[in-house]
């Protein structure tokens, strides 16, 4: 067991039985009461939000989970196929572990993956994407005055939201946080 002051934003924590990470972390000192820390954290198994206030010597269990980089090779069922490239494992994750991004994954992509032992607890894409359109209405040529946007398919089936001049058939960089449009791609 470690104190809550040993955490830090990132670490990974059991909280009420379930894994949590913690993405926001503050040592707060209100006026004459006692410090304390008051943390936001994510649940890994359901997504969900958690806010607490831990005291600096309040006894909490660490999660040690190891980082691994993966290629995604296919989709098999609700399971995603990735390999690790040094050991040629090839092990099943949920796909439910990278939440909505995994409508941008494309074979060949690289993936981080969090594992508490064998088991994989979080998965992670890149925070940006290079994909192709493979549907939307034709493109006006110099609309690039207005901020108004048109739906776009992607190569994946994923669909998002593009400016007026985006056209099928071209590359566009995609932030797999927040599934907005950021440029195009010249290749």
């Amino acid at each position: 067991m470690a104190s809550a002051s040993d955490l830090s934003m990132g670490s990974f924590i059991r909280y009420n039985n379930d894994i949590c990470q913690i993405i926001e972390w503050q040592h707060r000192t209100p006026g004459n009461l006692r410090a304390f820390y008051q943390a936001t954290m994510r649940n890994i198994r359901t997504g969900g939000k958690a806010e607490a206030r831990f005291r600096p010597d309040e006894s909490v269990e660490i999660v040690r989970v190891e980082t691994r980089e993966l290629q995604y090779l296919y989709r098999e069922g609700d399971s995603l196929v990735c390999m690790d490239n040094e050991t040629y494992e090839q092990p099943y994750i949920n796909a439910s572990l990278f939440g909505d991004s995994v409508d941008f994954l494309k074979e060949g992509t690289m993936v981080t993956v969090s594992f508490d032992g064998e088991t994989p607890v979080l998965g992670q894409l890149p925070h940006t994407v290079v994909l192709e359109i493979t549907y939307t209405e034709p493109g006006i040529k110099g609309d690039t005055a207005t901020k108004t946007l048109k739906p776009a398919t992607l190569e994946t089936g994923a669909q998002i939201k593009v400016p007026l001049f985006c056209d099928i058939g071209e590359k566009i960089k995609i932030d797999t946080r927040t599934r907005e449009y950021m440029e195009r791609v010249k290749e």
